[in-house]
C-alpha cells in the first residue's frame, strides 16, 4: 500500500478512536475520516481488526524510535542514564496525545481477547522488559535486575494510566519526575556512574 494512503488510514482511525471510541468507530467512519472509501480499508486491512493492528504497529514503532533517539543522544552513557532515556522516551508527546491515549486505551482492552493483537501486546511488554533488565544487569544481580525492571516497567505503565484516565490528563513531566524518582530508589546503593558503549534500544 503507498505509505502516503496507509499513514492518512492510520490517522483517521486514532482520529475516530479519539472522537466516538473504539466501538463506534465503524470502518465507514474511519473511510470518512480519511476522505477514502471503505472498500479500500477492507482490501488492505481486511477491516477494522486489521486497521487497528496496522495503527498500533506504527505507535509502537514511534514508540520505539522516540527511546533509540533518546538513547543515541548519549553515546557512551551509563546504566542510569539510558534507563533515564527508556523512561522520557515512554512519554514522548507521540504516545500522549489524546488520540495516540486512546488508540493505546481501545489497543489494551482489545487485546485481551484478539489473538493476534494479544501477541502484539507481548511483544511491546517484552521489548520494555528487555532494554530495562539489560541496563539493570550492569548494576546489579541478575535476579534483582529483573525484579528491578518489572518494577519500574509497572511503574511506567501505571503513571501512564492513571494520568491518562485522570480528568485532567497526564502531566507528563509530573509523571517523568516520579518515574525517575522512582528509577532512583530501585538504584540505591549501586555505582551508577558506571559506563560502557551504548546497546541499541
Amino acid at each position: 500500500m503507498e505509505p502516503i494512503r496507509r499513514s492518512q488510514l492510520i490517522k483517521a482511525t486514532m482520529a475516530a478512536i479519539d472522537e466516538v471510541g473504539l466501538a463506534d468507530a465503524t470502518v465507514l467512519r474511519i473511510a470518512r475520516h480519511a476522505g477514502v472509501s471503505a472498500g479500500i480499508i477492507s482490501h488492505y486491512f481486511g477491516g477494522k481488526d486489521g486497521l487497528l493492528e496496522a495503527t498500533m504497529r506504527q505507535i509502537l514503532t514511534d514508540l520505539g524510535q522516540a527511546v533509540a533517539a533518546r538513547r543515541g543522544q548519549l553515546k557512551d552513557g551509563s546504566p542510569r542514564d539510558h534507563l533515564g532515556a527508556i523512561i522520557d522516551g515512554n512519554f514522548d508527546r507521540s504516545q500522549i496525545s489524546g488520540p495516540a491515549a486512546k488508540t493505546w486505551l481501545a489497543f489494551w482492552a482489545s487485546s485481551m481477547h484478539k489473538p493476534r493483537l494479544q501477541r502484539l501486546q507481548h511483544v511491546n511488554d517484552q521489548r520494555l522488559y528487555s532494554n530495562l533488565c539489560c541496563q539493570f544487569r550492569r548494576l546489579m544481580p541478575h535476579a534483582a535486575a529483573r525484579d528491578a525492571a518489572r518494577g519500574l516497567a509497572a511503574m511506567i505503565d501505571g503513571l501512564w494510566l492513571r494520568g491518562t484516565l485522570s480528568p485532567e490528563g497526564l502531566d507528563t513531566e509530573r509523571a517523568r519526575r516520579l518515574a525517575h524518582a522512582y528509577l532512583d530508589q530501585l538504584l540505591t546503593g549501586y555505582d551508577t556512574s558506571l559506563a560502557s558503549t551504548k546497546e541499541t534500544a
